[in-house]
């Protein structure tokens, strides 16, 4: 038995961590698509244009932003480049009438900052490297720069595609396929009376998995009710465990000295320094079943930040719930609803008021944002039975979130009664049964 136990934990071990995780059943085409255009000829290569989108629904790219990496097939260098720069030059000492921008086989690229002069700038550059959900803001989803591209390919037949592309968010998550040719880009004139196109165009989609990107879950989701007194927390050690070897693991929110304990910690930039609690999440979700109308239902969702490293600018919550195809109004949050499959209408997508509450502060007083959610009752599905009013899935930024176990769900006060009355009932009959057996 125990030899069988081994055996199927194994297999689900290993099946954890297969490509199929980067599909992602709340948006099953989301991914981020490079197009290459190159739109000249020079004597030694091209001009090419780069532009990254962003079709994924609901996950978007923050601060400190993209950064992508390929490989040369040849011996390509890159003259210069506009809207983006290499993170490093290489060894370009053999070229004596002029210094290309960068000499390495495999470059890295990374977006100017707001504020790059004109004269570096093209469209939808310089943003930092931060790339909204196609979702929430599909005008700041894009990103682009351009390359000249020397000691390449001067025809489409002589040219050689990159190989090895990486795209970082910053950190690991995504995987990119090889570059395919594709049909070249058409763009349309400013006066919409001409039609030109690319010399050549090359397609690289990139795809996220939540497994890849982090060993342990980034956020996790608490329950509670008006009608019963439980509240659900998140399971104990979701994120992580309090480390008690390590007194720097987390930081207790109630330390005499606490700005100077996260400013001085020593873990890298990207690390989230969170708060000490049970479940040591960055960010957990809250859903509160509030009130209960005659013909509607009402709860309230709170998002707090337990990371003190950690703003979240432009932040998204994806919740699927079966009456979301019934809304009837939202206060405070914006709200789209998502359709990965026809006919099903279950998952919505929140996210902030511009200006209002579309900034997560890091964990502190400010480090929580919450509204409430009216919903009209289907009569044929309505009931608090069975933890029928809690969602089925939450997404923080993309990532999935923790629930709690079904059997910690807070029960309904009929639920209880029919549990007590059927636990009476097993113990009455058990009983019985002693009592025939012995006599």
């Amino acid at each position: 038995m125990e030899s069988i136990v081994v055996l199927v934990l194994l297999l689900f071990s290993c099946s954890t961590f297969t490509s199929t995780e980067a599909y992602d059943p709340l948006d099953p085409t989301g991914n981020i698509t490079l197009k290459w255009d190159v739109m000249s000829w020079t004597a030694d290569g091209y001009v090419a244009i780069v532009t990254m989108y962003n079709f994924q629904q609901y996950r978007h790219i923050q601060e400190p932003g993209w950064t992508l990496g390929w490989t040369w097939a040849k011996k390509e260098v890159i003259w210069n480049m506009m809207g983006s720069q290499t993170t490093e030059q290489g060894d370009c000492s053999k070229f004596k009438a002029g210094t290309p921008h960068c000499c390495k086989k495999d470059p890295t690229v990374v977006d100017m900052l707001p504020g790059t002069p004109y004269n570096q700038q093209i469209a939808n550059c310089c943003k930092g490297g931060v790339l909204n959900s196609w979702a929430q803001d599909p005008s700041n989803a894009v990103s682009s720069f351009q390359l000249s591209v020397g000691s390449a390919g001067t025809t489409n037949k002589t040219v050689k595609l990159p190989r090895n592309f990486t795209l970082r968010a910053p950190g690991p998550g995504y995987t990119c396929g090889p570059a395919k040719i594709v049909r070249p880009t058409q763009f349309i004139t400013s006066d919409k009376r001409r039609v030109t196109q690319a010399l050549m165009t090359w397609n690289i989609t990139c795809t996220y998995s939540q497994f890849l990107a982090q060993k342990t879950p980034t956020c996790c989701v608490s329950l509670s009710s008006f009608y019963n007194d439980t509240v659900v927390n998140c399971p104990t050690c979701t994120c992580g465990c309090q480390n008690k070897t390590q007194p720097d693991s987390c930081v207790n929110p109630d330390s005499p000295h606490l700005s100077s304990i996260v400013s001085s910690s020593g873990k890298p930039a990207n690390t989230p320094l969170v708060q000490c609690t049970s479940h040591m999440c960055p960010i957990r979700v809250h859903w509160h079943v509030k009130l209960n109308y005659k013909e509607y239902w009402r709860i309230k969702i709170t998002i707090t930040n337990f990371n003190y490293r950690m703003n979240y600018s432009q932040w998204n919550l994806v919740v699927q719930h079966p009456n979301f195809d019934n809304l009837t109004q939202l206060f405070s949050f914006k709200y789209k609803s998502l359709n990965p499959y026809e006919g099903l209408n279950d998952t919505g997508m929140l996210w902030g008021v511009k200006f209002y509450n579309d900034f997560l502060s890091s964990a502190g007083a400010f480090g929580n944002v919450q509204s409430e959610i009216l919903f009209r009752k289907d009569k044929s599905t309505f009931t608090f039975d069975k933890g029928w009013a809690f969602p089925r899935r939450i997404y923080f930024n993309g990532d999935n979130c923790v629930m709690p176990p079904p059997d910690a769900y807070p029960w309904s006060p009929n639920a209880s009664s029919n549990l007590v009355f059927s636990l009476l009932s097993t113990l009455i009959a058990t009983l019985a049964s002693l009592l025939i057996i012995l006599n």
